[in-house]
């Protein structure tokens, strides 16, 4: 086992399945040379070669479209997204060509393309840097979406998703890149399906994904001085949704809170929601609640965007309300 930052558990997934497979490529934006936005693709430009570690123009459109074209005849790409606001101008591509194509193929076409891209709110980035669209893709069938929380996941499930059949969307987080965990040595896969319990708990359920995990994670540490044993739940995947452990962690403790750091409406909170109310509604003794972002766009103000985000702070609050200590 070796401690392992975030940004190298991508760069270490990058390199293994660039050397196993020579139909995997990766294109982005300042991939080569630069080594990428956050250092995933450092080093790997000179050890691969400007043919298969391509920088591309600001085109997020034509490459990604480039890539799925790729996909179709056998090439294996990584597209990196500088930022998921920029993933909006690839949407053509994305919904009506690689999340469509295997069925309207009748399955005789596949589209192995994984688009791995940060979103959420980093530091006074703004707006326009700023978006949260897991929701956007976790609605569009075809897709499968993963959000690593951390670099155990983060190179895992990128190996798993270079060598899946499906479009697979890896959606990171500017907050996460310098996190450090512990990963094995040798090689290992980790699904892209299946949500996790990542600490166990009887009197209620904290359901995060990404970054809204390790909110979660804390205030549990604070909920236990309370004498409150909280559940943490890692959705992992949200597209496929692990119905399933939802239901099962719920029946268990008979209260749950969902976190993220997106707006609320329409949202991945939003279905976890109509999930329980679904599978388990009557399995609840308490009003669930969810936790999110303001609905406004991320203000570059450092004292608004901090107002308008989610901290440790809403999701203790919101579980003591669950609990009913408010």
């Amino acid at each position: 086992m070796a401690e392992t930052a975030y940004w190298e558990a991508i760069r270490r997934a990058h390199d293994e399945e660039l050397a196993n497979d020579p139909m995997v490529i990766a294109m982005g934006e300042d991939i080569g040379l630069a080594g990428g936005t956050y250092k995933a693709t450092s080093g790997l430009y000179d050890k691969y070669g400007e043919k298969r570690i391509i920088d591309t123009p600001i085109s997020e459109n034509s490459f990604t479209g480039i890539g799925i074209g790729a996909s179709m005849v056998g090439v294996r790409p990584i597209i990196e997204i500088m930022s998921i606001n920029f993933a909006l101008l690839a949407l053509d591509t994305l919904i009506n060509a690689a999340a469509k194509i295997r069925y309207m193929s009748g399955g005789r076409v596949t589209c192995p393309i994984v688009m791995r891209t940060p979103g959420g709110t980093a530091h006074q980035l703004a707006a326009q840097h700023s978006a949260r669209l897991a929701r956007m893709f976790m609605s569009t069938s075809g897709l499968r979406v993963v959000t690593p929380r951390g670099p155990l996941d983060a190179c895992g499930m990128l190996k798993s998703a270079v060598r899946c059949n499906d479009p697979v969307i890896v959606i990171e987080h500017e907050q996460m890149y310098t996190l450090k965990e512990n990963i094995p040595d040798e090689e290992y896969f980790r699904p892209l399906e299946g949500a996790e319990v990542v600490r166990e708990g009887s009197d209620i359920t904290l359901i995060g994904y990404n970054y809204s995990v390790h909110l979660c994670l804390n205030a549990a540490k604070r909920l236990e001085k309370d004498g409150i044993s909280a559940e943490v739940l890692d959705l992992r995947a949200l597209k496929p949704l692990d119905r399933e452990s939802i239901r099962r962690s719920v029946e268990k403790t008979h209260r749950f809170l969902v976190a993220e750091e997106d707006e609320a409406s329409v949202g991945v909170g939003a279905e976890i929601m109509a999930v329980v109310t679904e599978d388990c509604f009557y399995a609840l003794d308490a009003q669930p609640v969810r936790i999110h972002a303001a609905d406004v766009p991320v203000p570059f103000n450092r004292n608004l965007e901090k107002a308008a985000i989610p901290d440790v702070e809403d999701v203790y609050q919101g579980a003591l309300k669950v609990m009913g200590k408010l």
